[in-house]
């Protein structure tokens, strides 16, 4: 099944939105790992400094996604970068998960892997919609 197929994907708004939604989730995912870190990483029986991690690059992400959004015209580099961050933190998400299985907690673990699949669709998303990201609509 392709992005294409799916008829809420197919809307004109979701290119006009989508840089803001991933700015948006970047920056509320982050701000609240990092606001309740240390609870979270007794809750998911993590290493408190990988919970940190996760809400730093959360906030980096979003800071990034957020330098396009608010551009007019957009380089076909930065977008394709910001793809392929988006995809290398899906993947590290779902690596993070398999080395930590024995320890986290099944909450920790649905974290981690649930992370990782919004941003390898969003990463998904964003490719498929890479030509109609290069001009704010």
């Amino acid at each position: 099944m392709s992005i294409s197929s799916v008829p809420l994907l197919r809307s004109p708004l979701i290119a006009r939105r989508l840089l803001w939604v991933d700015c948006g989730a970047g920056l509320l995912v982050g701000a609240l790992v990092l606001a309740l870190s240390e609870w979270l990483a007794r809750w998911y029986d993590l290493p408190q400094p990988l919970v940190i991690g996760n809400g730093v690059t959360n906030i980096a992400y979003a800071a990034f996604s957020f330098s396009l959004a608010r551009r007019a015209r957009r380089p076909p580099s930065l977008l394709v970068l910001l793809v392929v961050a988006n995809a290398t933190w899906a993947a590290l998400c779902v690596i993070a998960a398999i080395l930590m299985a024995d320890q986290a907690s099944l909450l920790g673990m649905t974290h981690l892997l649930a992370e990782g699949v919004f941003v390898g669709g969003l990463a998904a998303v964003e490719w498929s919609y890479r030509g109609q990201l290069l001009v704010r609509a």
